[in-house]
């Protein structure tokens, strides 16, 4: 077997114990969602690309044809991206928009190879001062960012590029348990008063059998 894929096999099995807190993020992931929250995403390089394939497979779709869900990749909103490194220097990239974009109850899941990255180690900061849930999917721990937020997913591999190949396989475990809770969740139900005002009525989701 090529090197390249040994390591892999070896990642990937030493992750499959991890498979319980990957179902148990996607049903929280699901819960907040369908309720109107949404999910922020972020990382550097490799690993924003992973983060944007997240929010894609929730705006988009995964497997199911159901409604979209609100996911923003932080990273790809160039113009807010190179006016904040501007003005506020690189390490404010994330958190800034952290601030801006997210509410008590939201989800913040940050991917970093290395698990050290200032700017998104930051945006954690932002997220835990604003009362977001926060998630990590990192390189070997212990590291700074599995340590500062709520929970995390470390793989054992030395390797980044070996530890995004298993982040994008855990990103698809994590759609795939979301999508059988939240997949056909009806929308909020929006009474609108004589006034023009609206309410929201929130209904309750419905799963598939058996899920």
């Amino acid at each position: 077997m090529h090197p390249h894929l040994s390591r892999l096999s070896a990642a990937l099995s030493a992750v499959d114990a991890d498979t319980p807190k990957i179902r148990a993020w996607g049903r929280a992931l699901a819960g907040v969602l369908v309720q109107g929250g949404r999910l922020l995403a972020c990382g550097n390089g490799g690993s924003a690309a992973e983060a944007q394939h997240l929010t894609a497979e929730l705006v988009g779709r995964f497997r199911a044809d159901r409604r979209p869900y609100a996911a923003i990749p932080l990273h790809a909103d160039t113009s807010a991206s190179t006016a904040i490194v501007n003005d506020y220097g690189p390490e404010e990239l994330y958190a800034r928009q952290v601030r801006a974009h997210g509410r008590p109850g939201d989800v913040l899941i940050c991917l970093s190879t290395s698990g050290a990255s200032k700017n998104v180690l930051a945006a954690v900061e932002a997220g835990r001062a604003g009362g977001l849930v926060t998630w990590a999917l990192t390189g070997p721990a212990p590291n700074p960012l599995a340590g500062l937020c709520d929970e995390a997913l470390a793989v054992p591999s030395g390797d980044p590029a070996t530890v995004q190949e298993v982040h994008l396989a855990v990103i698809h475990m994590l759609c795939d348990v979301f999508e059988r809770h939240a997949g056909h969740a009806a929308p909020p139900e929006i009474d609108r008063d004589e006034e023009g005002g609206t309410r929201v009525r929130e209904r309750a989701p419905r799963t598939e059998p058996g899920t």
